[in-house]
């Protein structure tokens, strides 16, 4: 299995509610989208990353990441200047707010990602919001769409705007549609699904709306509610499922979760075709990230979801089914 990722890379700068607890740094961003990867897939797959670090960072990321053999590095690049740096301000509660978002990377050009389109699977998880350009994603669609190679797209940071004081808000995009067009999967959660579109659509005009776009799967997730899946058939028939949120102990830090569900849901739906088993799946590898603080602990992962008992899904050979990964 070949999946690869695309999305920037952020330095998380964590601010604790104690002033006089000094700031700490890691990297997050897209790591939490190919951590989460390398901790479910196994050794014989392989992950690859399209993203750029800044020149003073490069070396500790490869150092950071050699440590999986499922990961292939060579599609990470040296970008002049500083990696996008997020400033996160915690509460006394488990929850962050952006406050600022400084020395975004411009967006990773498509010569970077066409000889990496090669694979079983795209993720797409637009961290900043100017991860690619629109015209890249069209190169994107063109390129993998006689290859039946699926597209996952996570709107993440599309929705953002930023102001003078580099804080992020929340704006419309005018021409949502043409993000959307003939995407496998989309992800949103509910508050970028009703800041989307600049008709100001209700939820379910919104999927009214999006599934007419031949979009076979829209995934709106509802932090620890759970999350709602949409399908749609080759008749156009719109089937919808409610999976409740799960829980695996104290919430510490909710910062990536979205970005595990949507790492953990393509990697199952490529193992079992079910978007719906896919969607159950993530929905508790994402509830096990909430209670993991930053992407250095995230390396712990593997094991906890297999004290748990959550594995992958797949369908046995003989059409019973197989919960073993």
């Amino acid at each position: 299995m070949i999946i690869t990722i695309i999305g920037h890379l952020c330095k998380d700068v964590i601010h604790h509610p104690d002033e006089k607890e000094a700031p700490q740094e890691y990297f997050g961003g897209i790591m939490y989208t190919l951590l989460t990867l390398a901790n479910i897939m196994s050794d014989r797959d392989r992950i690859q990353p399209v993203f750029g670090a800044g020149q003073a960072d490069y070396e500790k990321l490869m150092e950071r990441i050699t440590q999986y053999k499922n990961i292939d590095p060579s599609g990470i690049f040296k970008i002049k200047g500083p990696t996008n740096q997020i400033h996160l301000f915690f509460n006394k509660g488990a929850n962050a707010t952006i406050e600022c978002s400084k020395h975004i990377s411009p967006p990773i050009p498509f010569s970077r990602i066409k000889s990496y389109l090669d694979g079983d699977a795209v993720l797409i998880n637009m961290i900043s919001g100017s991860d690619i350009t629109l015209e890249t994603l069209d190169f994107i669609r063109m390129e993998i769409r006689e290859h039946g190679i699926p597209v996952h797209f996570d709107f993440h940071s599309l929705t953002l705007g930023i102001d003078q004081e580099f804080k992020r808000f929340r704006r419309p995009l005018t021409d949502w549609r043409r993000w959307c067009f003939m995407l496998n999967s989309i992800q949103m959660n509910e508050e970028e699904a009703l800041g989307l579109s600049s008709e100001g659509y209700d939820e379910q005009t919104l999927i009214n709306q999006m599934m007419t776009l031949m979009v076979e799967t829209l995934i709106i997730t509802r932090g620890d509610k759970g999350a709602t899946v949409v399908t749609q058939d080759i008749h156009k028939k719109l089937t919808r499922k409610d999976i409740e949120g799960v829980a695996f102990g104290k919430t510490a830090d909710t910062t990536g979760c979205g970005d595990i569900f949507g790492a953990a849901f393509l990697y199952q739906y490529l193992r079992c075709k079910d978007r719906f088993i896919a969607a159950e799946y993530a929905n508790k590898v994402a509830a096990v990230g909430a209670a993991i603080k930053n992407t250095l602990e995230l390396d712990e992962l593997k094991n906890r979801l297999e004290q748990l008992g959550i594995t992958i899904y797949k369908p046995a050979s003989n059409g019973k089914s197989n919960n073993g990964s």
